[in-house]
């Protein structure tokens, strides 16, 4: 069936010589996958190249498919081009990195509006706003929101947050976040991007945090890769 969706670009792979598969998180239907037929050679077809680079929002018209099977695209416009993203390091740093982490964490083909409506408003933001040095964090923790594993906010001023089971804690286990770790990990809770400027992270605490949220992944999704950009992500930002 030929639908319209809005779709956000996640990855994309070489097929043969000519071709690309192309991974979107849709609004309509979640995660699909989308061939694109000679895309890297042709000079004339109406979907080109450069649509397709991460984070991308695009409107689709499609021939959907069942789950699993790849999709074919009729018509493509662009609606959010991302200039100012590609346009600077460090925010095409984040951008890659971010593609990668939705990439390992969202695997369902089926419609979540809330959470399509999160990853295009958190990418606009990213987009229009300079100040984003945190924005990855802020952005991997709020994703749990809409995967089931936010932290439990009950208990929030013990000392411990124990990362296997995602709550705050007395007791010590070897899986638990303390101390300063601790302290800088939870300036990032209960918060949005409106805000996000007034949290204040050193280098370093940005580094200790981002590998407590990756580790935090770890626990709670399995098949969860750690992405390859991430070693670029932290260059960037050390």
């Amino acid at each position: 069936m030929i639908q319209t969706t809005k779709a956000i670009v996640i990855n994309t792979i070489k097929y043969g010589d000519t071709s690309l598969i192309a991974t979107c998180y849709t609004e309509k239907y979640g995660i699909k996958t989308y061939m694109l037929k000679g895309i890297l050679t042709s000079k004339k077809s109406n979907v080109k190249l450069a649509y397709f680079q991460p984070l991308m929002v695009l409107n689709l018209t499609a021939k959907h498919n069942n789950k699993g099977a790849l999709n074919f695209i009729k018509d493509v416009e662009i609606l959010n081009f991302n200039h100012s993203i590609y346009a600077t390091i460090k925010k095409q740093t984040i951008a890659l990195f971010l593609a990668e982490i939705v990439y390992f964490s969202i695997r369902e083909e089926e419609q979540n509006s809330q959470l399509y409506q999160y990853l295009e408003t958190s990418f606009l933001w990213l987009e229009t706003h300079d100040n984003c040095s945190n924005f990855h964090l802020l952005f991997l923790l709020n994703l749990t929101k809409f995967l089931g594993f936010y932290p439990e906010m009950k208990d929030v001023n013990t000392a411990y947050f124990d990362l296997q089971e995602g709550s705050f804690t007395n007791q010590h286990k070897i899986n638990a976040v303390s101390g300063e770790n601790l302290v800088q990990f939870k300036k990032l809770l209960g918060i949005n991007f409106d805000v996000l400027h007034e949290v204040d992270f050193s280098a370093a605490n940005r580094q200790t945090v981002l590998s407590i949220l990756i580790q935090y992944f770890e626990f709670h999704l399995s098949g969860f890769k750690k992405p390859k950009s991430l070693t670029v992500l932290k260059a960037v930002f050390s």
